[in-house]
């Protein structure tokens, strides 16, 4: 399974995620404290400009990529990836989805900052790289954002992309944004429906992402605390 969740609580963020990487694939915890800006900054393919100091975050790391599957901020953002199917070629080399989830929480100053953050790398320098541990796997990338006061989703397809606002929200490995997207760009059409235009309908089906998103929103429904999402990741 590789299905993330998160949802708002008097005051709190909650966030949860389950991932389907290769088994033997070794994952880091790792604490990087704030840093300030160096110049350039060599992500796990490409190097970038490197703006700005960096808060300090927790993150969940595969351990040969530079970028992250999952992390918080000291600014108390949370951001996880998971890969989606879309119908163009994926990119050959950029920036991988984790390389944008360790970005977005270096710099990002709230949900909402975050999400321009990520956008604005996307646009600049596309997304794209091997991903696979002992395989090659290619992929586009959606992002579930929070942090206490707004939980976004933020879907893309190379470097076009839109994001919507929830107070609950959970994505998988597919595409779900239609028409109500709050904020677009990267070439995004206004009222575009993201999805369908965009989704590629056969990875999407194999995934069996449609039925693992479902339970993930009916578990939502009625979440209010860390065991309700632990139930639901068991649930298979």
């Amino acid at each position: 399974m590789c299905d993330t969740m998160g949802f708002l609580s008097k005051g709190r963020a909650y966030f949860a995620k389950n991932s389907d990487r290769s088994p033997n694939e070794p994952q880091l915890v790792e604490y990087h404290p704030r840093r300030s800006g160096a110049g350039s900054l060599k992500a796990t393919y490409i190097e970038i400009e490197d703006a700005g100091e960096a808060n300090a975050v927790l993150l969940s790391r595969p351990s040969w990529l530079w970028g992250a599957e999952m992390g918080v901020s000291e600014r108390g953002v949370l951001i996880g990836n998971e890969a989606v199917f879309t119908k163009g070629a994926y990119g050959k080399t950029g920036l991988t989805g984790m390389d944008l989830v360790r970005l977005g929480l270096e710099h990002g100053e709230s949900a909402r900052h975050a999400v321009e953050v990520i956008a604005n790398l996307l646009e600049r320098y596309g997304q794209g790289g091997n991903c696979g541990f002992d395989h090659d796997f290619y992929y586009d990338n959606s992002f579930l954002i929070l942090d206490r006061h707004d939980v976004y989703i933020l879907e893309t397809a190379g470097k076009r992309w839109a994001a919507k606002r929830f107070e609950r929200a959970a994505i998988s490995n597919r595409l779900s944004l239609e028409a109500n997207a709050d904020l677009r760009g990267g070439g995004t059409s206004e009222d575009e429906d993201f999805s369908k235009k965009h989704l590629e309908p056969v990875y999407s089906f194999f995934s069996g992402s449609k039925q693992r998103n479902g339970m993930a929103c009916a578990a939502l429904t009625s979440a209010a605390g860390v065991p309700d999402l632990m139930r639901a990741l068991r649930a298979h």
